[in-house]
């Protein structure tokens, strides 16, 4: 090619490049440049840092909150009420999230945008995992990492769940509250509680409904939990352990005779991301000392 058909073509790209807006002129211009990202959800931003893609991150969800990096980004608001404007201000290529975000009309609104939203549905199961670390590793485009860790993952969890199956004895009736409000609750099916619980090698005290429901003296006294399994942040939200044992509901409970109660940090506890091995280990190991 001659130097005027160089210069031709030259001027041909970057007409186009006019007409379909600045993000293609960089792209041209950079082709390698890595995508910049939003998560909005605490186990995806996890994920984020665990596949060493932080550089890439200029925002996140208020439940991002590991590790301590994390609580430095940019915040987006809570995953379930987020702003389009307050994404867009950020000019992410792309933003992952889980199922739980929304409200829809915003994500609606980021595509017309432009920007590429992947969301992971949550079904708290080990393949919640698997789908996360995916779906940031072709997001940040860093598939072979990606493959890395969840070939690390795969294998400790594998390990992990021979080890539950192996401990004697009977399995531990377990109930789950969650007290971050003003209200307690407890879970039933269908939640990740209920499938840390399992994972654990424990029995969900409460099957009869899926959800949450509000903690009462009768679906105490119907539970008769072995043990109780909590956030440090429901301690916490309670006015500590000894606030917690005050709770006249729990005066009704074997669980109450023995003082068993497991706290784990939320994020760590329900979010079904890169460290969900370390929290189903720990709770394992507590519920069944």
């Amino acid at each position: 090619m001659n130097p005027a058909d160089i210069t031709a073509a030259t001027t041909r790209r970057a007409l186009l490049a006019a007409a379909l807006g600045a993000p293609f002129a960089a792209s041209a211009q950079n082709p390698s440049k890595l995508p910049l990202l939003v998560t909005v959800s605490g186990a995806i931003t996890e994920v984020v840092y665990a596949l060493g893609a932080e550089a890439q991150l200029v925002g996140t969800d208020t439940t991002s909150l590991y590790p301590a990096a994390a609580l430095h980004t940019p915040k987006v608001g809570y995953l379930r009420q987020l702003s389009a404007e307050g994404v867009l201000s950020l000019k992410p290529d792309a933003v992952i999230a889980t199922t739980e975000a929304g409200p829809p009309v915003v994500l609606d609104q980021l595509r017309s945008a432009g920007i590429e939203v992947n969301l992971v549905k949550s079904e708290y199961t080990w393949d919640d995992v698997r789908a996360k670390v995916q779906a940031v590793g072709r997001a940040a485009r860093r598939e072979a990492a990606a493959r890395e860790l969840q070939a690390r993952l795969d294998a400790e969890w594998a390990q992990l769940g021979q080890q539950i199956a192996a401990a004697k004895g009977a399995k531990p009736r377990v109930l789950f509250i969650l007290s971050h409000g003003p209200s307690p609750q407890v879970a039933g099916k269908g939640t990740a509680a209920d499938a840390l619980i399992r994972f654990a090698g424990g029995v969900n005290a409460l099957t009869g409904f899926t959800g949450y429901r509000p903690m009462t003296a009768e679906a105490m006294a119907s539970a008769s939990p072995d043990a109780i399994l909590t956030t440090d942040e429901g301690i916490a939200a309670l006015g500590g352990l000894d606030k917690f044992w005050q709770r006249p509901e729990l005066a009704l409970t074997p669980a109450y005779q023995r003082r068993a109660v497991v706290s784990l940090d939320a994020l760590l506890l329900l979010g079904f991301g890169p460290r969900l091995p370390q929290a189903v280990r720990m709770a394992h190991q507590r519920l069944t000392a």
